[in-house]
């Protein structure tokens, strides 16, 4: 297969909102082709219903003097990428590739609508985890947060045992464990299903203990057996789960979502120059 080197791809994208429709459409040629070709400015102009000129000043902005000088780099760049690249990035890449194919098998998507509907259902939102999950937590608050959900973050032991007095039957709970064996994240789970509450655990080990208090058990990979797991972010599985979450959330009412984000942003801006 082959790959191209960063240098003149990420020259286009650091560049791309400077271009003029025609010249976006260009770059999103170039960005998105991954095959070698005739790249003739004749030929490519015919391709894409643009001019040479076109093409020409597309080049200039992207820093070369013209298209041939462009071209020629662009060209260039095409590379076997696996005959220069490092045994310690291949691996590294692979491991992720590996946990993003488990993901893939893993994912319920009548489950991941079911939790969705606790989101749109609660009241109030709590999720909680320790360590690499409590990080994984907290960037699931700022997400969600940002699009109207209210939902708090919980990462310390004792705010766990204190919060967990106050649970309501109008709450959802999101318990993040990769190990699932996390004592204060399910004492909070099981306290939240005895107030009658939803209960998630989001975690890579179905294991049979916790069906008694949650609802739900949303599988994330493990990376114990993976060849180069132990150089992996723990985080990492939580991460595609909270973003896969989001999307789904996102995508019920994406306008006013969208909206609600770019309004927290506005607001974040007008604070800062205050």
């Amino acid at each position: 297969m082959d790959y191209r080197t960063k240098s003149v791809i990420e020259n286009i994208e650091s560049n791309y909102e400077n271009f003029t429709p025609v010249e976006k459409n260009i770059a999103d040629f170039f960005i998105h082709n991954n095959k070698k070709g005739d790249f003739a400015a004749k030929k490519l102009a015919e391709k894409l219903f643009v001019s040479e000129a076109s093409l020409s000043r597309f080049a200039q902005k992207c820093g070369f003097r013209g298209y041939r000088e462009f071209i020629y780099e662009y060209k260039q760049n095409f590379v076997v990428k696996q005959e220069v690249i490092t045994q310690n990035v291949s691996k590294v890449l692979t491991t992720y590739q590996e946990l993003l194919n488990k993901s893939y098998s893993l994912i319920d998507e009548n489950q991941i609508k079911r939790v969705i509907d606790y989101f749109n259902s609660s009241e109030k939102v709590f999720v909680c985890g320790k360590g690499s999950s409590g990080l994984a937590a907290n960037e699931m608050e700022l997400r969600f947060m940002r699009i109207g959900v209210n939902i708090d973050s919980i990462t310390d032991t004792d705010q766990m045992k204190m919060r967990a007095v106050f649970h309501t039957a109008n709450s959802l709970i999101i318990g993040l464990s990769i190990s699932g064996e996390t004592e204060e994240v399910l004492h909070f789970l099981k306290e939240a299903h005895k107030k009658k509450a939803k209960t998630v655990l989001i975690t890579s080990q179905n294991r049979d203990k916790v069906k008694d208090y949650c609802d739900e058990i949303v599988l994330v990979p493990s990376l114990k057996h993976l060849n180069y797991g132990n150089v992996i972010s723990p985080q990492f599985p939580l991460s595609v789960m909270v973003d896969l979450l989001y999307s789904f959330f996102v995508d019920e009412d994406k306008n006013l979502k969208e909206k609600l984000h770019g309004d927290t942003l506005e607001a974040l801006n007008i604070n800062y120059e205050k």
